[in-house]
């Protein structure tokens, strides 16, 4: 296969010492059913698995951060980070429907961008991870690309969970520009507290740059920033130039 492993590593923050978990946990059964007789070779399994770790690590999660919320109120906050619809979105954010290995009939019908397969593969790279590195390197895992991508006041509901990213998405394309990029220019502090800044370019024209607690929780600022000096300004929109303005 022609996938570049590494890079995806790079995206998730973790490197399999046994990259046959990682393969297993983006084979699609469609792809075993045209190739092998081996049901386990596929990622139903591992996304069994991965389910039941999620929900352990998301549950000791929220009790950790809601010490004094009851059980009622605990469950809301674990049904919404356990969904299949936020399962998506990580997995859509870690490009992991770039290296789904699907079938011939599945990859022809689109299953790359189908949000069933990618909430799967989300789930069964949670129990590769576990398998390969434990249950400290699946908590990581977990923590950084599953909760803490959402502050305290969003989880409890005081606040929106907000897709700038999407929003900027649709203002390009309505405006007919360039579709954004997003780029991590830099990383530090502990593995256990890092601090990532991501660059969101439009073109050549505009540049920002935003920090956060993860990848994905600082390309969102960073789009929202674009957004927030867009919309302030709509002439700039027009007196685009060659230029590079970075904000």
């Amino acid at each position: 296969m022609g996938a570049d492993w590494s890079s995806l590593e790079a995206e998730i923050d973790y490197s399999f010492r046994n990259r046959e978990f990682l393969v297993r946990a983006l084979t699609h059964k469609s792809r075993t059913a045209e190739h092998t007789s081996e049901p386990s070779a596929d990622n139903e399994q591992l996304e069994f698995l991965g389910d039941s770790i999620l929900g352990f690590l998301v549950s000791e999660s929220l009790v950790c951060l809601f010490p004094g919320y009851r059980e009622g109120r605990l469950s809301k906050l674990k049904a919404h980070l356990v969904s299949s619809l936020h399962l998506q979105e990580v997995g859509s954010y870690l490009r992991l429907g770039e290296y789904l290995v699907l079938g011939r009939g599945e990859e022809m019908s689109g299953g790359r961008s189908k949000k069933a397969l990618v909430a799967n593969a989300c789930e069964a790279m949670i129990a590769a991870i576990y398998l390969d590195g434990g249950l400290e390197a699946a908590r990581a895992f977990v923590q950084r690309h599953v909760i803490r991508d959402f502050d305290r006041n969003a989880l409890d509901g005081r606040a929106p969970l907000s897709d700038h990213k999407s929003e900027l998405q649709e203002l390009c394309q309505a405006l007919k520009l360039a579709p954004p990029r997003y780029t991590t220019v830099n990383e530090q502090g502990p593995e256990h507290a890092k601090t990532f800044t991501v660059e969101a370019r439009i073109g050549k024209e505009w540049v920002c740059r935003a920090e956060g607690a993860s990848k994905k929780s600082a390309g969102q600022q960073a789009a929202r920033l674009l957004l927030d000096w867009l919309r302030q300004a709509p002439e700039r929109i027009d007196s685009a130039s060659g230029g590079r303005t970075e904000l």
